[in-house]
């Protein structure tokens, strides 16, 4: 149950295998900083998801007038490492209570030496770096070869740019983030390799998830919050730890917390300036 960090009741919204209604538009991962943000929180069960068990059961509730799903990514407690983190099963789940476009916040290390920790980095390119990961939803038996040019929403990173900017936040408006298979950090070596590349950010769990969501036709968006320089950046760099990372995120939630907020009042009912919703119509060949 919420112990505490919601209320509400645990309901299941399944007639057999077909969600009654929809319960929320905009879907977020993160953190269980966001708990208490949601007026009213439900916690809803959704049983029979086709690709398993997703990290926790989504809490839905009221935020800036947005009707808002709620997943910690890792579980409530922390406790799913990023390369066990059932990335299909959490989208799934989203989508089958409604959601349109997913808002997903991560923490994540910086490559460049402009990018500071406090900085907020919108994304705009991934790097796949992982491994072993469920990473589509089309195994068949229709081919879909869904294109991943433009990875995030731009209608949706335009208005987090927005967002950032005027809760007074330092907000890069692009970049790319590296996203390698953890739990472990870089090398040194593996550290200055992605930074030479030029790429300004290194996380573990954007990928699958951005693409997954893009699969489903959702519009996305990342805020990644930088924590620390990434082991290697600087000659005398001293190594990131687990613990360096959740401080400096903790230090900075609440800013985190600014930006959604200003993020939800402006994002449009309808979806008109992007192609997301489209997304399948030219990523599939049908024979006769």
């Amino acid at each position: 149950m919420c112990s505490g960090e919601c209320s509400g009741r645990l309901d299941s919204i399944y007639e057999g295998r077909r969600v009654t209604k929809a319960l929320a538009d905009i879907g977020i991962f993160g953190g269980s900083g966001f708990y208490s943000l949601l007026k009213d929180a439900k916690e809803i069960y959704l049983p029979d998801n086709p690709y398993g068990i997703p990290s926790d059961t989504l809490f839905i509730g009221e935020l800036e007038g947005k009707r808002v799903a709620f997943l910690p990514r890792h579980g409530r407690k922390h406790t799913i490492p990023p390369g066990l983190i059932n990335y299909r099963a959490n989208l799934w789940a989203m989508q089958q209570v409604g959601v349109t476009r997913i808002i997903s916040p991560c923490a994540a290390g910086s490559l460049q030496k402009n990018v500071v920790p406090g900085d907020f980095v919108v994304c705009d390119q991934y790097v796949d770096r992982t491994t072993g990961r469920k990473d589509t939803f089309y195994d068949g038996p229709i081919a879909t070869h869904v294109s991943a040019a433009d990875p995030y929403c731009p209608e949706m990173r335009q208005l987090a740019v927005a967002a950032g900017t005027s809760c007074g936040i330092k907000t890069h408006p692009t970049g790319t983030v590296v996203v390698i298979q953890g739990p472990r950090f870089s090398t040194k070596a593996e550290s200055r390799w992605f930074g030479a590349q030029g790429w300004e950010v290194i996380n573990m769990t954007q990928y699958p998830e951005a693409h997954l969501a893009r699969e489903l036709e959702m519009c996305v968006v990342n805020v990644s919050l930088i924590t620390d320089f990434d082991s290697g950046l600087h000659g005398d760099v001293e190594p990131v730890s687990h613990a360096d990372v959740v401080k400096v995120f903790n230090d900075n939630v609440g800013k985190l917390q600014n930006m959604l907020a200003a993020l939800l009042k402006t994002i449009p009912n309808k979806r008109e300036k992007c192609s997301c919703a489209d997304t399948l119509s030219s990523s599939r060949i049908l024979m006769d």
